[in-house]
């Protein structure tokens, strides 16, 4: 999560490009496990992937 949202803040698109999947893994693991509510992970998921998309969608 931290090298991803380093990543995007950086603008470095291929770091997090390659750092989404793994986050979202972790995200979907700590819900699996019980350390998170699968709600929470759920909208955690979905504001990574919102802040990915923003950065990566084409200048209009």
């Amino acid at each position: 999560m931290k090298r991803l949202r380093k990543a995007l803040e950086g603008g470095d698109l291929e770091g997090a490009q390659e750092n989404l999947p793994l986050a979202l893994q972790a995200i979907g693991k700590a819900a699996s496990k019980g350390v998170i509510h699968r709600n929470t992970a759920s909208r955690y998921a979905s504001r990574v992937r919102l802040a990915f998309n923003k950065k990566n969608a084409p200048a209009a």
